[in-house]
């Protein structure tokens, strides 16, 4: 039986049990889906990188939830290199990574890892205001009373945002994640992200919630594909003046962190969204790994 180096990387923080966890597999050319499958289930974490040799980047990722594989990842992005850099794998400046969305670039900048996103795609979406309230378990004003359209954000992985009011109506919120799940369906998005421009903070621009059931994933600590989309809505909308912004996560579920996110108008290929953020290294080992028939596998 082979083992593979396994490491779980709590992102988007400057110290380990804190962030958003990612599980690492830095070497995982000879790994089949199934084997990768099960080693985000074994790992726990709510996404787990796969790393594997590339023709078109300098490398190839896969993305895998404990229970199934999701196309793009932000804060698995930002905590693998931030590994690769400790391990002396990669270098400060550009660095190429292939994805199942395409191409994204990366930049090194010392413990700042940036994460350039896809151009955003912002679309307005027809959802009864009191069945997201009902969904969430918040007032109805806590929605209606913010002056923002609900709405689908992507910057390679879509998400219904919904404005709140207030943190604590954002803090007490008691999520129904089934009927989350069936408003997610509704709006063809990955996860549901709830955001409020009142912070914990004074330098930060949002504080944020995202829940993603139909992915396995009930509560995400730190999001960093949802804080790019948000980024992107609240500009879109002129909600903000700032192209700089700062996102607070995670601080209702003992997990905080802080996701960067900048806009760059003017780029040459139009809008451009980078998300950014360091990392900090839990647990580095060893996992045994069976061979596994992929005919063999039950999926539900």
């Amino acid at each position: 039986m082979r083992t593979v180096r396994t490491l779980l990387v709590d992102a988007f923080t400057d110290e380990p049990l804190a962030g958003n966890t990612a599980g690492v597999v830095p070497e995982a050319d000879d790994l089949s889906a199934a084997q990768m499958q099960a080693i985000a289930r074994e790992l726990g974490a709510s996404e787990t990188a796969f790393f594997r040799s590339a023709d078109d980047a300098d490398r190839r990722v896969r993305y895998f939830t404990p229970t199934t594989e999701v196309d793009l990842c932000g804060h698995a992005t930002i905590a693998s290199h931030a590994l690769l850099r400790e391990d002396g794998t990669i270098d400060d400046g550009a660095h190429t990574l292939t994805t199942n969305v395409g191409v994204l670039d990366i930049e090194i900048d010392g413990e700042q890892v940036w994460m350039t996103q896809n151009d955003p795609a912002i679309d307005t979406v027809d959802l009864d205001i009191e069945r997201v309230a009902a969904a969430l378990g918040v007032e109805t004003a806590a929605i209606a009373d913010v002056d923002l359209p609900l709405a689908r954000g992507s910057t390679g992985l879509p998400f219904l945002i919904v404005p709140i009011t207030f943190l604590s109506a954002l803090g007490e919120c008691e999520p129904d994640l089934a009927a989350i799940e069936t408003l997610c369906e509704s709006a063809d998005a990955t996860g549901l992200y709830a955001v409020t421009f009142d912070t914990l903070t004074t330098d930060a621009t949002a504080h944020g919630r995202m829940f993603a059931p139909a992915a396995g994933v009930p509560e995400d600590p730190v999001t960093g594909t949802a804080s790019g989309a948000v980024g992107a809505y609240l500009r879109h909308f002129e909600a903000v003046e700032t192209s700089e912004m700062i996102f607070e996560q995670g601080h209702f579920v003992d997990r905080p962190g802080r996701v960067d996110v900048h806009i760059d108008a003017d780029a040459p290929s139009g809008e451009q969204v980078r998300v950014g953020g360091r990392a900090s290294i839990a647990l580095d080992g060893e996992l045994a790994v069976p061979e596994i028939d992929e005919v063999g596998v039950i999926e539900a």
